[in-house]
């Protein structure tokens, strides 16, 4: 079984209840109709009233739902820091987007998907803002789930966690260390193994000195502690490559063997991901966003049917980790 479809094997052993808030996109129909059909998930759809949908998925149009009254409490509930009035509330949750995230929040759907239509910036305010961070988390993060290809020479269909590529600018050591943290987490939930963190930078073991070197060798040592393997600093080709990481990082657990790649900032990160797609021939599903206290997920605004259905396999397990279930 490929990657995706042993991925998608457990997404059906479980099936989920998920929401898409884009429900009048046709690629979004046409990809609940697939998880309905094929039993990787249940889908309710977010669209007006009388909006034709395939055949098992569930229609909900928030402007006009009976759980109008819940979601307002989950919304003022969400927001009370801000002190909203009831008719801010209203107003509100008839963006679809708040309408998912409330769902979620309220356990009403157990994860939800948007970014086909919506901006990134939509997308992940309205989780944050409605779900918020998991407990203990300082921040939200996000990877790409990057999967090689079968014809790959030395980790053929092998699945890879990219992170940060599409949150965090410019992270602190202290940033940096909690992103290698929520991103091992991830690669235990989706990847099925241990994770083995790799500290990228342009400098392996002090081959370089500079402050943006520093700032990786700070975070590793905020991760002394951690349960799972990490070592840094690290280039690209020592982390990934076993016969480049012998030579450049002897002894290292992680050198050579990275499952997991933890970028310095946004620009390394979004341009590692991008090349390893369109030249390395990699498939990227993301960005995912690590770090909520329930799932909630983005999609690029270019994407298929086929990306979604991927999306929804990869929000389903981290659905199965958020409740404790063993991959």
């Amino acid at each position: 079984m490929s990657f995706f479809d042993t991925l998608r094997a457990r997404a059906q052993a479980a099936c989920h209840h998920i929401v898409l808030p884009e429900g009048t996109d046709p690629r979004v129909q046409e990809a609940a109709g697939r998880a309905v059909a094929e039993g990787l998930a249940r889908i309710t759809l977010l669209a007006p009233e009388g909006t034709a949908l395939p055949d098992g998925v569930t229609l909900e149009d928030p402007t006009k739902s009976a759980r109008r009254d819940a979601m307002s409490a989950a919304y003022l509930a969400a927001r009370a820091k801000k002190s909203p009035t009831d008719e801010q509330a209203a107003a509100a949750i008839s963006d679809p987007l708040v309408w998912a995230a409330l769902m979620v929040r309220a356990g009403f759907a157990e994860g939800t998907i948007g970014g086909a239509v919506a901006t990134t910036s939509d997308t992940v305010r309205a989780a944050l803002q409605m779900i918020g961070t998991a407990p203990g988390a300082p921040l939200v993060s996000s990877f790409f789930l990057m999967v090689l290809p079968e014809t790959h020479p030395t980790r053929p269909g092998a699945g890879l966690i990219f992170s940060d590529c599409g949150l965090v600018i410019d992270p602190s050591p202290e940033e940096l260390a909690a992103i290698a943290t929520q991103a091992a987490a991830s690669a235990e939930a989706l990847l099925g193994e241990a994770a083995k963190v790799a500290m990228l930078s342009f400098s392996t073991k002090g081959s370089a000195r500079h402050a943006r070197v520093t700032k990786v060798t700070d975070a590793l040592a905020l991760l002394a502690d951690a349960p799972f393997a990490v070592d840094g600093e690290l280039q690209f080709d020592a982390a990934f490559d076993a016969g480049v990481g012998a030579a450049k990082a002897p002894g290292s657990a992680v050198a050579g063997h990275a499952n997991v790649m933890v970028f310095p900032n946004l620009d390394a990160g979004n341009l590692g991901y991008k090349i390893a797609q369109r030249i390395g021939g990699a498939t990227a599903i993301g960005p995912v966003l690590q770090g909520l206290a329930k799932p909630a997920n983005d999609l690029s605004r270019g994407c298929t049917a086929e990306d979604i259905l991927d999306m929804i396999a990869v929000t389903s397990a981290q659905i199965d980790a958020t409740k404790g279930a063993t991959p």
